[in-house]
């Protein structure tokens, strides 16, 4: 997600050049950061509620799909006076986005979310690490390896092979993401770029949520549920991020949503009951600090 399954990532991208309060204000943005991400995390865990029903494919064309209507309704982009490349941009936006989540929903519909999210942080915590070119960067590098080796060792016999690929593929395109976030943010006016490339995910994600679950994607339960999950993922962590960002720096934010792990080990827990051991909770830990950590050197 993250957003999206993992937004919260878009503002780790790029320089945010928003004034931001001390005191009080740092506190309130901190706990708008924790709130948008634990509406992202305990999305997920909703969404794999789905699965049995709808399958992951139409339960990432539902989430998608609404997320992209809800933002075409609100922000109403502007589609004329673009150049081709700001298109390909947008396009390849879309692509990375609508990529990202069907490869997550794919990794959680096999293995458990904390672990999940866990293996796809390593795709923005590797892009940290190659953009700082910092010898500190290695030792955070290092430590998210130990964390993952960790985390097989405490399990990864009894994950799904395919998951794990499918969540570290994931973290690859969340990467993608991230980097295209940035570029579409320089090219697009206010949140445009974002509904435009959600657009595209939602063309790309349907069609196979359709072929994968056919007509039981109409039924009005799934419907309201496919509904109520965008929310969660997509409208109230953009809203709240959008105004934490107004409270904090950007490397605050980031370090913040690097806590994506721990809270989505807690989501799959309550939701799923996807009890983890301690070597797998400690894995979890390794990884969110070494996430932290890039961030902050990569500020520096």
């Amino acid at each position: 997600m993250t957003s999206t399954v993992q937004s919260s990532s878009a503002a780790t991208a790029a320089p945010v050049l928003l004034r931001h309060a001390a005191g009080r204000g740092s506190l309130s943005g901190a706990g708008l950061v924790l709130a948008g991400t634990v509406s992202v995390q305990f999305g997920s865990a909703f969404a794999a509620l789905l699965f049995p029903r709808a399958g992951a494919l139409g339960a990432v064309a539902l989430r998608v799909t609404f997320a992209a209507l809800l933002l075409l309704v609100i922000t109403r982009p502007r589609l004329g006076g673009y150049a081709r490349a700001d298109w390909v941009v947008a396009g390849g936006f879309g692509l990375a986005l609508g990529g990202m989540n069907i490869l997550f929903y794919q990794a959680i519909d096999r293995i458990p979310l904390g672990a999940a999210v866990t293996l796809e942080v390593l795709g923005p915590l590797l892009l940290s690490v190659v953009v700082s070119r910092r010898a500190a960067s290695l030792l955070w590098a290092a430590l998210a390896l130990a964390g993952v080796y960790l985390l097989g060792r405490g399990g990864f016999g009894e994950l799904n092979v395919a998951g794990v690929a499918f969540a570290l593929v994931a973290g690859v395109m969340w990467a993608a993401y991230i980097v295209l976030n940035a570029r579409a943010g320089a090219r697009f006016p206010r949140l445009d770029g974002l509904a435009i490339a959600m657009a595209v995910a939602a063309l790309v994600s349907l069609p196979l949520g359709i072929g994968a679950s056919g007509g039981t994607l109409l039924e009005p339960g799934l419907l309201a549920l496919g509904l109520a999950i965008a929310v969660m993922s997509s409208g109230v962590p953009y809203t709240l991020e959008l105004l934490a960002l107004r409270r904090l720096p950007a490397a605050t934010f980031a370090v913040l949503t690097s806590l994506a792990p721990a809270l989505a080990a807690t989501a799959g827990y309550l939701v799923l009951d996807q009890a983890l051991s301690l070597p797998q909770c400690a894995a979890i830990a390794m990884v969110a600090t070494a996430s932290a950590g890039a961030v902050r050197t990569g500020n520096r």
